[in-house]
């Protein structure tokens, strides 16, 4: 590919947030009494600040491979000893422009796409003095692969965020990375960076973390870290530092063969278990780290190249970049339908109503994240000393992990109390109730505290399922009632509902939101609507294949049938996590909303009724604490006293069959939420789905999904997004690179 086709790639992309490669020249440090000569210091910076990350786009790259030419010629000339890269504070580089890759209009540029990233980092490899990358923060994909094409690397121990998380975005490492990481850190340790973390919930690595691997050659401390890893570099260059790489194989040896095949294995094991192979990246980097083994480097970047050039026009990345850009990054920010923040009361002081391990867990979360009193009420002493106290041994975990300091622990543990009289919400701002999921006891626990309260005190509803209407209409204020729907487990999950009643003021609505901020958590306006937006998805999934089990359907196939969706875990397991009474209670609250789609099983009614907590026992032991036990080789199977209490029809289904029976019935209930006004548009599904239920970011949620796999026109006639959401465009136009082009805001919701 010649530099004209590069500059035609980056001249469509006008819109590119650059970011420059600013380079300094510094006369190094004397090592022995004699400096090794003059170092190039490339700085990468886009000008913004720490919110508006450094990424790598077409014009960027181009822009650094012409500085780093220019070094090449200088150290040519014997003008320079060394090269050095780093990154604005806290950034070394976020990666590639996703809005950039997305948009690419075609294989072919894909592959241009591709090609100039090698390009880049093969001057950067090749510039004949040796190369450095000071790893100064956050180093993600494209940019970690910088670090890795350099000669040598320190870190920051105050780096956070060190990754290759390509699998997880639909793609691969292509720059290099799937190449020099596992002949650097070793085929175990790469694979646990390029395929455990990612698909573990995209985990990343800390500076510590990534330099005990071997990532980085060196580390020091954040306060002067470019100046001491100059100072080392300078030791370097002069030969009174040699780094030695402990971790570091050659992959023709035999026994690293061995190994390297064995992790292989490993990971492909480990990514049919998490994604069922429903997402074609994981493998892709698989087979590409498998063949490398024993191809060069520039044999490797060839087949790099053409392998992302075809990932990068599949449709789950498509998916995923939809899901993680347009919804994560973009839409849980700017939430729809939310009234102007300026609206929101001051929140001084919480109660929660209730003592138990929702109430406590709500507790916790409030008075760590708000860092205002909360104080737990229950109907007797002993249970709210058990709510307390469980707050209390939560933070003593915390200070003992070392997430949080001895003084932020005693200050959370004051800041949280309790009481048996609900006067002690005189004086609160915002009161919340976790108690039992019956309409009855929570209307009449709002009707005790609104007699209690402030006429401006908000009141809010932990319901999963129930009306919030209806547990306003006896209110004096109905208007002060506002859903605040968290999810299990509440520290850990990041999605709010927040549900609007009819009468639901503004005031109110935007202090929730201010809330769901300062708690970290990202909200969805939803109407108040049977079980909202994301148990009314799951209960309609589990209940078509409850449905085909009931009617006969043998066990493992039905709870199987999901597993091209790539789901986190199967219907009857998810059944068991959230607890059978708790899902048949929503399920029953649907089933009276609607009867027609929403069948309550008998079946799972003469488990509860008997203390069976899970469909499936396995073969060494029995369901613990509502799960499934993952003992070593066993199979789960029904005990024979669970198969007793149930009976079956006589229609099975075969997988295939329920796995249609159930996108087109998903495809239905969304298509009439939207109907209904449940939320302001697919997106907003999607995102509760990503964040409320873990759904992974491959399926873009539900709707791309449905979409593409022909569920929606099935079953409504039309897909629920535009072609260019998260799928192809429909005309190719790179151009559309323009930000709003990938705003959600702007997205067509049929």
């Amino acid at each position: 590919m010649s530099a004209a086709d590069f500059r035609k790639l980056a001249d469509l992309f006008p819109n590119e947030t650059v970011t420059h490669s600013y380079v300094q020249d510094i006369e190094l440090p004397p090592v022995d009494g004699k400096s090794p000569g003059t170092f190039a210091l490339v700085t990468l910076d886009n000008g913004l600040d720490h919110s508006k990350p450094t990424t790598l786009g077409p014009n960027t790259l181009i822009e650094l491979g012409t500085v780093l030419e220019g070094l090449r010629e200088r150290a040519a000339r014997g003008e320079i000893a060394g090269v050095g890269v780093t990154g604005k504070p806290y950034f070394l580089v976020a990666g590639a422009d996703l809005s950039t890759v997305k948009s690419v209009s075609g294989r072919e540029q894909g592959l241009w796409m591709a090609q100039l990233g090698h390009d880049v980092y093969s001057t950067l490899a090749n510039l004949g003095v040796p190369s450095f990358a000071f790893i100064n923060g956050l180093a993600l994909g494209g940019g970690l692969e910088i670090a890795l094409q350099s000669t040598y690397r320190t870190v920051s121990s105050g780096a956070g965020a060190l990754a290759l998380p390509e699998a997880f975005i639909g793609l691969i490492p292509g720059w290099g990375g799937v190449y020099i990481l596992p002949r650097l850190i070793g085929p175990e340790n790469a694979l646990k960076v390029m395929i455990e973390n990612p698909l573990s919930n995209n985990r990343t690595l800390t500076g510590p973390q990534a330099y005990e691997l071997g990532v980085a050659d060196a580390m020091f401390e954040p306060a002067d870290f470019v100046e001491q890893s100059v100072a080392w570099a300078a030791q370097v260059l002069a030969g009174a530092v040699a780094p030695e790489r402990t971790n570091a194989v050659d992959p023709s040896d035999a026994d690293v063969a061995a190994r390297w095949a064995a992790a292989i294995a490993k990971g492909r094991a480990f990514v049919e278990a998490k994604t069922s192979n429903a997402s074609p990246a994981p493998a892709k980097v698989l087979d590409v780290m498998d063949a490398n083994r024993t191809l060069t480097q520039a044999q490797s970047a060839a087949l790099e190249c053409e392998t992302l050039a075809d990932l990068m026009q599949t449709d789950e990345f498509r998916s995923t970049v939809y899901a993680f850009l347009d919804l994560v990054q973009r839409r849980a920010k700017r939430p729809a339908g939310a009234p102007d923040r300026k609206l929101a009361r001051p929140v001084t002081k919480i109660g929660v109503v209730g003592a138990g391990l929702m109430a406590s867990q709500l507790a916790l979360l409030l008075a760590r994240q708000l860092k205002v009193p909360v104080v737990l009420t229950d109907i007797d002493q002993a249970r709210v000393d058990k709510g307390v106290g469980y707050v209390h041994a939560e933070v003593d975990k915390l200070l003992a992990k070392g997430r949080i300091s001895p003084d932020a622990a005693n200050r959370t543990r004051g800041l949280v109390t309790g009481s048996v009289s609900k006067e002690a919400f005189a004086d609160a701002d915002f009161v919340i109730e976790a108690v039992f999921e019956e309409l009855n006891v929570k209307k009449q626990v709002f009707k005790e505290v609104e007699a209690i309260v402030s006429p401006e005190c908000i009141l809010a509803t932990n319901t999963s399922s129930l009306s919030v209407t209806a547990m306003a209409e006896d209110l004096e204020h109905p208007e002060r009632l506002v859903g605040f729907h968290f999810f299990n487990p509440v520290a850990v999950m990041p999605l709010l509902e927040i549900v609007r009643a009819p009468k639901t003021d503004d005031a109110v609505l935007a202090t929730a939101f201010e809330l769901a901020k300062g708690l970290k958590k990202s909200a969805v306006l939803v109407k108040d609507a049977p079980a909202f937006v994301v148990n009314r998805v799951l209960l309609r999934l589990m209940g078509e294949v409850t449905a085909a089990f009931d009617e006969g359907t043998p066990a493992e196939v039905a709870d199987n049938a999901l597993r091209p969706m790539g789901l986190p875990m199967t219907p009857f397991v998810l059944g068991a996590m959230v607890g059978l009474p708790v899902a048949q209670h929503v399920q029953e609250s649907l089933h009276a909303a609607f009867p027609d789609r929403f069948t309550v099983s008998g079946n799972l009614q003469a488990l509860i009724d008997n203390g069976v907590k899970s469909i499936w026992a396995a073969q060494n032991g029995t369901p613990e604490n509502g799960a499934v036990r993952s003992d070593p080789g066993g199979k789960p199977f029904i005990p024979a006293e669970s198969l007793a209490l149930m009976s079956f029809g006589s229609t099975p289904s075969t997988g295939e069959e329920v796995l249609r029976r159930t996108q087109d019935a998903l495809a239905e209930e969304i298509g009439l939420m939207l109907e209904e006004g449940v939320v302001a548009g697919p997106e907003d599904i999607d995102l509760c789905m990503i964040l409320g239920a873990g759904w992974p970011m491959f399926l873009g949620g539900i709707t791309p999904y449905l979409d593409r796999v022909g569920a929606s026109e099935r079953t409504n006639g039309r897909k629920f997004l535009a072609p260019g959401v998260a799928s192809a465009p429909a005309v190719c136009n790179p151009a559309a690179s323009d930000p709003a082009a990938s705003d959600p805001a702007v997205s067509d919701p049929a």
